[in-house]
């Protein structure tokens, strides 16, 4: 991608109760058409009575970015899974178009719909954000999900994942294999998503302070876009800056897939991986131990399953059963969790 329209819409999308050649990996890639697994959308209908029993009918308006990329189809794959789920749902789904301005264009078109939430995975948050003012001074509250909005005023609810944790988790695995390694002034590259996403500087930012609160620093960093060409390419880049490493980050397994291509195709297998989001492909490689890729740090699609769910009782006026509380959270951030060998089979239940 080279923008923050066009570009996003390649961009892929827990919190539940809510060793091939080069060619053959880059066609690996998580199909778009994959049916979510039950714990993906336990919708909290396996329980009698709480948010679980009928309420008003409720209409979810809902957009996201088109799904070209295994991440945003399993979170449109999930909003629809866990809508279908509720008796009481009828789930209205528009195109998010190209870019940030047609998909605020059929945004407008939803408003005049009035359904009575709105959620919405932006192209871009800080673009959008209007959107979500106009929603929200329409009476129609706005579900925010993902691609934050920078003002509180344009949401009822924002639930995302953990960015800057998952840097840390990220760096953390890497610190601890370093050291039990015996490895003094490791050679680290990074391999990001877009540059341009606030999520993007996030993980960095939370890799770089964990690596420098331990010594440690980013030797050689090269931004991809989340896809596996571009993973490619960017992973060709490192490799040819850096004749030697000892470890990697790549903040997305589906642009992973052309990482571990490029891994192949130069023949550099001096180093551990660690991939980010926690596509079944990875678990499946970390689990099977026979690439580079050693773990992943989680940043689950199934989190647009919990926003439908929230979408609903925020529909409905009613809160979380298990809250104290009368009404649904403003803010979620969902933990990022890190898979290895030892936990992947626990976890694949839950990969894109």
């Amino acid at each position: 991608m080279t923008s923050n329209g066009r570009d996003l819409s390649r961009r892929r999308l827990l919190f539940g109760g809510a060793a091939l050649g080069a060619g053959a990996l880059l066609v690996g890639c998580t199909s778009n058409e994959e049916t979510p697994t039950e714990a993906q959308t336990k919708a909290a209908v396996t329980e009698s009575g709480g948010n679980s029993t009928p309420g008003k009918q409720v209409t979810i308006g809902f957009s996201a970015p088109a799904a070209d990329h295994g991440w945003i189809a399993a979170i449109t794959n999930n909003a629809k899974a866990q809508a279908g789920a509720y008796s009481d749902v009828e789930f209205k789904s528009v195109e998010a178009g190209a870019d940030a301005a047609a998909q605020r264009a059929a945004l407008s078109t939803l408003i005049s719909q009035k359904p009575d939430v709105i959620v919405l995975l932006p192209h871009d948050g800080k673009e959008l954000n209007a959107f979500g003012l106009e929603a929200m001074k329409a009476g129609i509250p706005v579900v925010n999900l993902d691609r934050a909005f920078p003002d509180a005023k344009a949401y009822r609810l924002q639930i995302k994942g953990d960015n800057y944790g998952m840097g840390v988790a990220a760096a953390t695995f890497i610190i601890e294999q370093l050291k039990a390694k015996g490895v003094s002034n490791p050679i680290i590259g990074e391999i990001p998503g877009i540059d341009s996403l606030e999520l993007t500087q996030e993980r960095s930012k939370g890799f770089a302070d964990t690596l420098a609160a331990s010594g440690l620093k980013v030797a050689n960093r090269r931004p991809a876009e989340f896809t596996a060409d571009s993973g490619q390419q960017a992973a060709t880049g490192l490799f040819q800056a850096l004749p030697k490493i000892d470890a990697i980050w790549n903040h997305d397994d589906d642009q992973g897939i052309g990482v571990l291509a490029a891994v192949n195709q130069a023949n550099r297998k001096e180093f551990f991986m660690v991939g980010g989001a926690g596509s079944k492909k990875a678990m499946q490689d970390i689990h099977a131990d026979n690439t580079v890729l050693k773990a992943t740090v989680t940043y689950s699609p199934s989190m647009a399953s919990s926003a439908i769910s929230l979408a609903r009782l925020i529909g409905q006026g009613r809160g979380m059963s298990d809250l104290v509380e009368l009404q649904v959270p403003k803010e979620i951030v969902l933990a990022s969790e890190t898979i290895t060998k030892e936990n992947a089979s626990d976890y694949l239940k839950l990969g894109f």
